[in-house]
């Protein structure tokens, strides 16, 4: 326990994502003085007196009927609580269903203890990685004697059925860390090993579901009856473990093969092998004994020649006239696009740059969403007819005046700005609709060379926590934000949900369409961004809407070491969010 800075209030104590309510010194006045310690709580439609230290789970059972839609937390007083917690405070008392953000991740990450609990109950000798997000749905191995099979699938499937049929209690248990070591060696996980060997506090929470013991950053369910829906299928080598999603909790979305994107997430896994740092702990010790700085030459080198070999794929295509990059939020694609251009120039071609930006339509004529606001990410936001016009022109031999769009007007402009392209040359575009054929409907799908980039992290915390990948342009946006936009930090999270709508509907299902897709992670990019995110998220109050989200990032970036930001090269993506590249913007 620690007082805060004003001395009114006892903090609860929190621990790498544990969420705790607080205990006020008028709540300790009101226990001393009363012989029942009893607590006003009110409930949804009703007040009620509960004994103090009541654990939540009791609460919720007693005083609600079944639910339709998962319960996974508690939130008291506005606050969220895992269900193993106690009553500490009088006030308003609430649940949380699986429709809420934090809610969804935390019944995800118990299906995920019974999964690990599952496969280690019938192959004791196995390791199992949770690696990373696909088609709705969470890609893992299990590494065993023999290769994973459909049967070995299905035996692991009805096994966890059977766990959650039995609702047995997920305890939280703290323990000396030192214990927590020597649990996690017995079981031959060395990637916790490594994971605690680093974490700068004596005790750790672990959660302990029928004598299997594991940690996990984050909120976990009361028990493992909570889940009511998932399903396991095979996916070679693999899993796919699927569950329902905040926006329809009593379906599962339908799978989605994505063939490219899981190509290149395997490409990225053997490459963190290839450099030994397959998880944060073996990150940080290559930090602590001063390897990082080859890592970091290796990292940047890998980017490089995969950029180069996108060139060398440029310029084997001799029908391609047009380049167009596609990504989410943060994923570089400036940087990429004029790294790319670097190396067309090697190969003989000349790039010319085109800005979709300057091709919005008058302010007055933007389409509107559903709220009645401008939908500026809306491909119907571009004058698409002018736009084709002047590609067909350019690409014919001809020369073209490019509008100039002023923002601060919303309007058009002609400034006499005019290009046309060489015979080498081959017009470079960069925007999120790239991967959308309505975008350059008239040009032929020959002359046209897609390529979708994005931060693809396959870094984990450890085989069983992964660190997803929205999670690393999060994170990388908002120091760009803070550094160079006046954004602070909680505006950034504030500003997210938004973000993801857009790429949901505007990039990720064009994504397959690629030609060539580009992963522009950097393994070490964490250890340099830390600081410059951690010191944004530290002023994110608890009152805000996005305070928990502002715990859970704060809770995965106190695992990395720090690298000074003197060691990234000039060229690197990484300077697009810190700042001090060689490029211009």
């Amino acid at each position: 326990m620690k007082y805060n800075d004003n001395d009114t209030k006892i903090k609860g104590m929190k621990f790498m994502g544990e969420l705790t309510t607080d205990l006020s010194y008028s709540d300790i006045d009101t226990l001393k003085n009363n012989k029942d310690n009893m607590l006003d709580l009110k409930l949804k439609c009703k007040n009620i007196k509960i004994k103090y230290n009541t654990i939540l789970y009791k609460i919720f059972k007693d005083n609600y009927g079944p639910q339709d839609i998962p319960v996974v937390l508690a939130r008291v007083n506005g606050k969220y609580s895992e269900f193993t917690s106690t009553l500490k405070e009088s006030g308003n008392f609430g649940i949380v269903d699986i429709r809420d953000e934090l809610g969804n991740k935390t019944y995800v990450r118990t299906l995920q203890f019974v999964l690990i609990k599952s496969v280690y109950d019938l192959f004791p000798h196995a390791r199992v990685t949770i690696e990373h997000s696909l088609g709705k749905g969470i890609f893992g191995e299990i590494h065993k004697d023999s290769p994973l099979s459909e049967k070995d699938i299905e035996k692991i499937k009805d096994r966890m059925k059977s766990i959650i049929k039995l609702d047995i209690p997920i305890k939280k248990i703290s323990m000396d860390r030192k214990k927590a070591v020597e649990i996690f060696k017995s079981y031959n996980m060395e990637d916790k090993v490594r994971l605690l060997n680093h974490v700068n506090t004596e005790e750790v929470k672990l959660y302990e579901l029928d004598g299997r013991y594991d940690y996990f950053y984050g909120s976990m369910a009361f028990s493992t009856g909570v889940i009511k829906l998932f399903d396991l299928m095979y996916y070679k080598p693999g899993f796919i473990l699927r569950y329902p999603v905040e926006s329809d909790p009593c379906h599962l979305p339908e799978f989605v093969e994505y063939k490219k994107l899981s190509r290149i997430f395997y490409e990225t896994e053997r490459w963190g092998n290839i450099l030994d740092v397959g998880d944060v702990g073996s990150l940080n010790s290559k930090v602590e004994n001063g390897e990082i700085r080859d890592i970091i030459k290796v990292a940047e080198a890998f980017h490089e020649k995969k950029i180069a070999n996108i060139a060398d794929m440029i310029s084997d295509r001799k029908d391609v006239r047009i380049v167009l990059i596609a990504g989410p939020s943060s994923s570089g694609k400036t940087t990429f696009a004029k790294r790319l251009s670097v190396q067309l120039r090697v190969n003989g071609i000349k790039p010319i740059p085109i800005s979709l930006d300057d091709y919005f339509v008058d302010r007055e004529h933007t389409p509107k969403d559903e709220n009645g606001n401008y939908d500026f990410e809306s491909i119907y936001a571009l004058d698409l007819k002018l736009f084709n016009h002047h590609l067909k022109t350019l690409m014919e031999g001809g020369e073209v005046e490019l509008p100039v769009f002023n923002f601060k007007k919303g309007v058009r402009q002609w400034e006499g700005r005019s290009i046309k392209l060489p015979t080498n040359g081959v017009i470079v575009i960069e925007g999120i609709h790239g991967l959308n054929e309505v975008l350059t409907s008239a040009i032929p799908r020959k002359n046209k060379f897609k390529i979708y980039i994005s931060a693809l992290t396959q870094l984990n915390l450890d085989n069983h926590n992964r660190i997803a990948t929205t999670d690393v342009r999060i994170i990388r946006r908002m120091v760009r934000d803070y550094l160079f936009r006046g954004y602070n930090g909680e505006d950034t999270l504030k500003m997210w949900p938004s973000v993801k709508r857009g790429e949901e509907k505007n990039i990720f299902v064009f994504q397959e369409n690629a030609d060539v897709m580009f992963n522009s992670t950097l393994v070490y990019e964490l250890c340099v961004l830390k600081n410059y995110a951690l010191g944004e998220l530290e002023k994110i109050e608890s009152s805000s809407s996005v305070y928990y989200e502002a715990l859970r990032l704060k809770s995965f970036l106190h695992f990395f070491k720090e690298v000074d930001k003197k060691f990234v090269p000039g060229n690197s993506i990484l300077r697009e969010f810190i700042g001090e590249s060689e490029f211009q913007y």
